[in-house]
């Protein structure tokens, strides 16, 4: 049986790299909160915005690996993960509940940048890729649930 190489479209591979941005954003996002949230509660979330970073910063190193599986480079400069992220940086240190509804924001962002790529990833039969997107989207499932709880919404 003759083995046959697999090629990606550029659209699976553009979308990567904004998930890997769009990721990159998110965690540079909690980590910044992480150092700057202050108040009655701050102990509570500074180790809940620890937690967050370091999930999402796991999944960074993951994110850019699986862009070289599809015979790609990884975006290597902070100006072009910004370029390629939908998510925005903050200018200024913000209070607590818009620390909160910024991270909401910025994971519907990642979530719904991964679900295309997940899509386009099961339409090329990239599955190993695909079920990787499936794991993250799952993992942004719950950070979603967590910061809704925490905003009082169901």
């Amino acid at each position: 049986m003759e083995k046959r190489r697999i090629m990606y479209s550029q659209q699976l591979i553009q979308k990567s790299k904004e998930c890997l941005a769009d990721t990159f954003l998110m965690y540079m996002k909690a980590h910044s909160y992480h150092w700057n949230v202050v108040g009655s509660d701050f102990a509570e979330f500074h180790e809940f915005f620890g937690n967050l970073y370091e999930e999402l910063h796991g999944s960074v190193d993951v994110l850019a690996e699986q862009i070289r599986t599809l015979e790609s480079y990884a975006p290597f400069s902070l100006l072009r993960m910004v370029e390629l992220s939908n998510v925005t940086e903050d200018q200024n240190v913000v209070s607590l509940e818009v620390m909160i509804d910024n991270l909401i924001e910025a994971n519907t962002i990642v979530v719904n940048t991964l679900t295309e790529a997940y899509l386009m990833a099961e339409k090329e039969k990239a599955f190993s890729y695909s079920n990787f997107l499936q794991d993250r989207l799952t993992a942004h499932s719950k950070h979603a649930w967590m910061l809704r709880a925490i905003k009082g919404k169901q």
